[in-house]
């Protein structure tokens, strides 16, 4: 909401302005302190009062830019630990996404839609990696994965812990951790905002289930083609569900 609408007199309007600059520059500012001391995650950070000293800022400028990175995952916060170095996660992207997804949930599931086509394309992009992984493997542990999925589809239960069970292990044999961490949390943006956005199971979710068995069986057999076609069939149910639910 704008200041204006909120009522702000033009004085107060400034004040805050000038706040939120120094906020910003106080944010870049301890940003440039962690890369200048080579820190990494969970590496500690200077208590409030140091960080003022060291940046020659205000206190209240300090603990602004500290509740701003904190929300970005840079900076973590714990009562009677101190400041550490946050684990520089994509949650705060998931959580954008996702209320992006309730914004027009009720519209045209276009966010929706999105989020399950690039899934779908981090997956298709590692097929090269993926293959040289797991040719000529067994794959016992994601195999079970995908038994455990059959049983509750079976049971009529819903399967998302085995899910993400299969598509971590699936994805930990990548050396690329940026794609690691990418393909879990759309897989994390997928799993919240199907339910959220009030779409039923697709009927044809066995489908779904068997291509996970038709993912390993390509990669095993280091078919390309074959893995591609099986990514694609494993998406088709729910791209199906909201074509219907979007007309």
């Amino acid at each position: 909401m704008a200041e204006e609408s909120m009522g702000l007199a033009p004085e107060n309007r400034e004040r805050l302005s000038k706040r939120r600059t120094a906020s910003n520059a106080t944010v870049d500012a301890i940003k440039e302190y962690i890369l200048e001391h080579h820190l990494r995650p969970g590496d500690p950070l200077p208590t409030e009062a140091s960080l003022q000293g060291a940046l020659g800022v205000s206190r209240s400028s300090v603990r602004e830019a500290l509740r701003t990175l904190q929300s970005l995952d840079i900076v973590s916060i714990q009562h009677g630990r101190g400041m550490s170095v946050g684990e520089l996660s994509f949650a705060p992207m998931i959580e954008a996404v996702l209320f992006r997804a309730r914004l027009n949930a009720k519209d045209d599931l276009s966010t929706l839609r999105e989020v399950v086509e690039v899934r779908m394309a981090l997956d298709l992009a590692l097929t090269d990696e993926l293959i040289e992984v797991y040719r000529g493997s067994s794959q016992p542990k994601l195999r079970e994965h995908v038994k455990n999925m059959r049983e509750c589809v079976e049971a009529g239960r819903g399967f998302a812990s085995c899910d993400e069970a299969f598509h971590s292990d699936l994805l930990a044999a990548t050396s690329n951790h940026m794609m690691q961490q990418l393909g879990m949390a759309f897989w994390r943006i997928h799993t919240v905002a199907v339910p959220a956005a009030g779409l039923p199971q697709a009927k044809d979710i066995s489908d779904t289930v068997n291509a996970h068995d038709a993912i390993i069986d390509a990669l095993v057999a280091g078919d390309a083609a074959a893995y591609r076609a099986a990514v694609i069939e494993h998406y088709r149910p729910l791209r199906r569900l909201l074509e219907v639910a979007a007309n």
